[in-house]
């Protein structure tokens, strides 16, 4: 990267101070990935402290003064484009730390993980009263932590910010309210129409089995495993750096694609962690550009791929195989895509209900941000909304509001993020298409090579040096829309129910 002579200097002081806090980061979440996979229960009380205090100094290096000096002096520095966007993230994020209090950094990391255990325990016995007063903390410190921020603004708006920061919370709520008006008349068709999908699965599926087929998923679609792994969570993630993305599932006995589904969306996530620049590692230009994008490439795996007829013309001899079922490819496809209007559980919803459980999430965790519900009216609330937009109702807490993981991290305001992926997911998707011309005859023959390629090149390699539209852009020469997510969408599934 070319240095401008008079603010060399001062450059590669503030590109060192800010390399370091990069490894603070990535080793807080090495812990909490730790914590999550392989951790014994009974060190939660010291995984807190550690996490705690990793917390404080990543926030003491991000507030330092030194860092906001050398902010000010680059902001009228003659630095070239790449500088500039470091400069950039670098700035913003530096802005929203100052403001908030480093004892209220280390309050929400030790909440967060003495919440896990605790959500772990409600989940399993069905009791959302034991995580109650939990969730009433992490709401509460997550307010505090928007109102340090910005005082003035929504506070929701703030929070959703941490994890969007361009894109803008009104064109969240547009694109959600659309899929809402959108997705549920061709939903309401679908549950209309006659046609039943295939289910080529019949009794239960021992882990041991489905760790066979989805490692050999992983196989097909190019998962580097000189740089990655794979293990089991009670809710699926990714995380790492582009050395090292790791990924997790999770096992149902009586439902393997739901194994292989979750794991090439993790898949995608990891390639994406995976194809950023090495040589810019510790750097705004080697990280992610925040979820929506991170989102898209997890979706674009998981439907455009894993959920496509190629891709089990290519791989349903192997599935079967590991399973001992003996399914046609036709079969398999229609299970990867059988819409279910009464299915209870998020991570385990069709590619149209999904986003109807992330509308659900996404109102639920505004109010509670916003102050407009009490953390104990969460319970009839979520499963009130259940029933109005999917027309089923959680008969206990665990498939109702205790199924996810996000609150309990306290990633209120997350949630959005999912369907903004989706619909970049299938705007990728078109230009890919466009671009390449025989992507399902590459699937068809298991030839990804081209396509990790193109979204290496116009996806991973710029890290964060766009904001979020105008990496869409670079990608596609167009801004962010939802218009071809809604467009395939349709066709897809009318086709698929003749409706």
């Amino acid at each position: 990267m070319a240095q401008a002579s008079g603010s060399s200097a001062t450059y590669e002081q503030f590109l060192d101070h800010v390399k370091q806090l990069h490894y603070v980061g990535d080793a807080g979440g090495v812990l909490q990935w730790d914590q999550q996979v392989m951790m014994p229960e009974g060190g939660t009380p010291a995984r807190a402290k550690q996490s705690s205090a990793l917390s404080t100094l990543h926030h003491e290096l991000l507030t330092d003064d030194d860092l906001a000096d050398w902010l000010d002096e680059l902001e009228e520095a003659d630095l070239d484009p790449e500088q500039e966007a470091v400069v950039r993230e670098v700035r913003r994020d530096h802005e929203r730390a100052t403001r908030v209090p480093a004892d209220l950094v280390e309050r929400i990391s030790e909440a967060t993980s003495n919440a896990l255990p605790v959500w772990e325990e409600a989940k399993a016995e069905d009791d959302f009263s034991k995580y109650e007063e939990t969730l009433e903390e992490m709401v509460q410190l997550r307010r505090e932590y928007a109102e340090a921020i910005d005082p003035d603004r929504d506070p929701y708006e703030v929070l959703f910010e941490e994890y969007e920061p361009y894109l803008g919370i009104d064109t969240a709520e547009q694109v959600l309210t659309r899929l809402r008006e959108e997705l549920v008349p061709l939903i309401d068709d679908i549950a209309d129409s006659d046609v039943t999908m295939a289910d080529p699965f019949e009794g239960t599926y021992d882990d041991d089995s489905q760790r066979a087929v989805v490692e050999a998923a992983l196989d097909t679609l190019g998962y580097d495993w000189d740089h990655g792994r794979l293990d089991t969570a009670p809710h699926p993630f990714s995380t790492g750096t582009q050395f090292d993305a790791r990924v997790t599932t999770r096992f149902e006995p009586e439902d393997p694609m739901g194994a292989i589904g979750s794991t090439v969306h993790e898949f995608g996530h990891a390639t994406y962690t995976l194809g950023l620049p090495q040589e810019e590692y510790g750097t705004p230009l080697g990280d992610s550009r925040d979820l929506s994008v991170h989102e898209s490439q997890s979706r674009f795996w998981e439907n455009h791929v894993g959920r496509t007829r190629p891709f089990w013309d290519l791989f349903a001899d192997t599935a079967n195989d590991h399973l001992g079922t003996d399914a046609t490819p036709r079969e398999f496809y229609e299970a990867a895509n059988e819409v279910y209007d009464d299915n209870l559980i998020r991570v385990e919803a069709d590619e149209l209900t999904y986003h109807m459980h992330i509308v659900l999430r996404f109102e639920i965790e505004r109010d509670l941000i916003r102050g407009d519900l009490d953390v104990a009216e969460v319970p009839q609330v979520w499963n009130d909304k259940m029933e109005e937009y999917l027309g089923v109702r959680p008969e206990t807490d665990a498939e109702g509001c205790l199924q996810d993981i996000h609150w309990t991290n306290g990633s209120l305001g997350y949630f959005p993020t999912y369907s903004l992926g989706s619909v970049l997911a299938a705007q990728l998707n078109h230009h890919l298409r466009a671009d390449i011309g025989n992507v399902d005859e590459q699937v068809r023959s298991g030839e990804f090579g081209e396509i990790h390629d193109w979204l290496t090149e116009n996806v991973h390699s710029h890290g964060a040096r766009y904001e979020t539209d105008d990496l869409v852009r670079e990608a596609t020469g167009e801004s962010f829309t939802a218009d071809y997510f809604l467009d395939y969408a349709d066709a897809k599934y009318r086709d698929l129910y003749d409706c």
